[in-house]
């Protein structure tokens, strides 16, 4: 009975198709997610015009979602240690896609409010998830890259929008930015298909055949079988973070240099 390293054989593989498509669908995910955050620098002007709001009433509106981003990211970061990141990041994709979608339907800024703050909650849980399952596939000598590749959807979806409002609000009215929104729930049965679910989790929840399927997809030199153990690198405990820290392990030079920066821009 052999045992094999998940985050050994993960760090030293090659780039395959298997990697591309993690990424590619960790990137239309978030392309979508700075999408539905960034339509509210496009349509509230014109809620202003069309419900009649003072900026202060704008303004709250505007902070519902982001309200909602902060419960998601810590309600949705906690479930995916339970439920896997899969399932969690198709949940948050159906919130954010769903109550934006919802939003074009809104009659007044109540019922606008409430569906962008249960937006809000799929747009800040979906993140660190995707940032953390591109991660985890990453091979370590690519692993910034591809992180970097992924989140920047995040940046293209808020270009998108503002283009996409340029172009469509003036003939369809600001509806047309929330229905564009919706465009993932389409792709649900895509994302369930070819996004893999976490390794770790596999390996914790012990269901290793499935583990032992993705990893022969990501090498596929490796010699498993069902008699194959899989195991998990240790994670190293840091040190605590103290304020002493910034001055230990070399960083004193380091720590009073931005100091004295910070000061002179002050």
């Amino acid at each position: 009975m052999n045992t094999v390293n998940v985050n050994e054989v993960i760090d030293k593989a090659k780039f395959t198709p298997f990697h591309f498509k993690v990424v590619f669908w960790c990137l239309i995910i978030i392309l979508f997610d700075g999408y539905d955050l960034a339509i509210n620098g496009v349509t509230l002007p014109l809620l202003m015009q069309d419900w009649g709001l003072s900026a202060v009433q704008a303004g709250m509106l505007a902070s519902t979602a982001l309200a909602g981003m902060m419960f998601g990211a810590m309600m949705f970061g906690t479930l995916a240690d339970k439920i896997g990141r899969k399932k969690v990041i198709m949940i948050c994709v159906l919130l954010f896609s769903g109550f934006t979608f919802a939003g074009g339907f809104a009659s007044n800024p109540t019922e606008f409010g409430v569906l962008r703050f249960l937006a809000g909650l799929g747009i800040g849980g979906v993140m660190p998830n995707l940032v953390a399952l591109t991660s985890e596939y990453a091979p370590a000598r690519l692993r910034a890259t591809l992180v970097t590749t992924m989140f920047s959807g995040y940046a293209v979806g808020g270009v998108m929008a503002a283009l996409l409002g340029a172009w469509f609000t003036p003939d369809f009215g600001w509806q047309i930015m929330f229905f564009i929104a919706g465009i993932p729930l389409l792709l649900l049965p895509l994302i369930w298909k070819f996004l893999p679910e976490s390794l770790t989790f596999l390996v914790k929840a012990q269901k290793h055949d499935n583990a032992r399927q993705i990893m022969q997809r990501l090498d596929d030199q490796l010699s498993l079988n069902a008699q194959t153990q899989l195991a998990l690198s240790e994670i190293k405990i840091a040190e605590p973070a103290f304020v002493s820290s910034l001055f230990k392990q070399g960083r004193t030079a380091n720590t009073l240099l931005n100091k004295g920066f910070c000061y002179s821009n002050s």
